[in-house]
């Protein structure tokens, strides 16, 4: 089954059945386009003068009600203890999730409150109006520190998968192609590395794991974030999450043309980051030094990634500009994602020549 017929479904027969579930009489629901690898059917949910949700509807068979109800109560507990996060609601039957049978599949639904503000992209990544960037770069650090500081004391009922769980050495071998034996190579090294961290409650636990700007919104009128789509949640080391936000960081000067200068603009920023981070929360400077291994790590999800999609659409692999790009950066071990090296071009930033498979 696939997205487009899981909305033609939900038009004809989920929405009236979650109207109920959740009672959104006089709601209007409206369509969030897909975006490349997503998993999910997501709707807006609007009414005059009330409060505004996202509607998730999931229908891929590859995670249990385990894996679902893990992620929600995740979120709940985040909110509950302070955490800006976009709040699970209740059904009218009490339950953060309802499942929903059709023709032999099983629909996953979850209703959430929709986050005040707007995303970057949606503000044409225009921030508040005479206030620095320093203060966003600050505030993405200082939420993520709130959201580890309460992952720091979270007990689960149902538990999300471990890092190793997924990344390990038999899915790798499986899922990689043969040809790219280097690239197997690289991520099975990388692993090893990996497996000798600290797994210490100061250092790991529950993470976002998805952490960009396309995952959370901001209030434009005091700054605030809120982060939502906890969906690939997963307990793993805190330092991934900052990395990601390292990343996420490099579109603000990915244009220029000074490697020199791009360095020190992401030096500044991440310094910011951390500071922001630091307010809420710990972080050891050993595990600050693991930073490089660390992006390695986040192009090996970035990659593995890709070839899920390719293997969830039934495509045959291929390796486009964007994934030639990490596998380079992997198999030659080129740091800081190549993003201070003669492979990188700001005029066709994170792209390699298509690789053959």
């Amino acid at each position: 089954m696939n997205h487009n017929e899981v909305v033609q479904i939900s038009d004809a027969y989920l929405l009236p059945l979650v109207l109920e579930l959740y009672g959104l009489e006089g709601y209007e629901f409206k369509l969030i386009p897909a975006h490349d690898g997503g998993r999910n059917v997501v709707f807006t949910c609007g009414k005059e003068s009330e409060d505004a949700f996202i509607l998730r509807i999931s229908f891929l068979p590859d995670r249990s009600r385990e894996d679902y109800l893990a992620e929600v109560e995740y979120i709940r507990y985040l909110f509950e203890h302070g955490g800006s996060v976009s709040d699970v609601v209740s059904s009218r039957n009490g339950n953060l999730l309802e499942e929903i049978v059709l023709q032999h599949h099983t629909f996953v639904i979850c209703l959430f409150v929709k986050a005040k503000g707007k995303m970057m992209v949606e503000n044409h990544y225009q921030y508040r109006e005479g206030v620095p960037l320093s203060e966003y770069f600050y505030n993405c650090g200082k939420v993520l520190g709130k959201l580890h500081h309460i992952s720091k004391g979270y007990t689960p009922v149902h538990r999300r998968y471990r890092f190793f769980d997924k990344y390990n050495t038999q899915y790798i071998d499986k899922l990689i192609p043969d040809s790219l034996y280097l690239l197997k190579e690289k991520m099975l090294e990388l692993l090893k590395s990996l497996e000798e961290l600290d797994m210490d409650r100061e250092s790991y636990g529950m993470l976002h794991f998805d952490l960009n700007d396309g995952n959370y919104s901001i209030d434009f009128s005091n700054g605030q974030i809120t982060v939502y789509d906890f969906d690939n949640s997963c307990f793993g080391w805190y330092m991934y999450d900052l990395t990601d936000l390292w990343t996420n960081g490099v579109g603000w000067i990915q244009f220029e043309p000074d490697a020199g200068k791009r360095k020190k603009f992401m030096d500044d920023y991440f310094a910011t980051v951390i500071e922001g981070y630091r307010s809420e929360t710990s972080i050891d400077n050993s595990m600050l030094d693991k930073f490089p291994l660390f992006l390695k790590a986040t192009l090996m999800e970035g990659i593995v990634d890709s070839f899920e999609v390719m293997r969830n659409n039934g495509e045959d692999p291929e390796c486009d500009e964007d994934l030639s790009y990490r596998i380079k950066c992997l198999e030659d071990d080129i740091p800081y994602r190549g993003f201070f090296d003669e492979i990188y071009s700001c005029e066709n930033p994170f792209e390699y020549v298509k690789g053959d498979l």
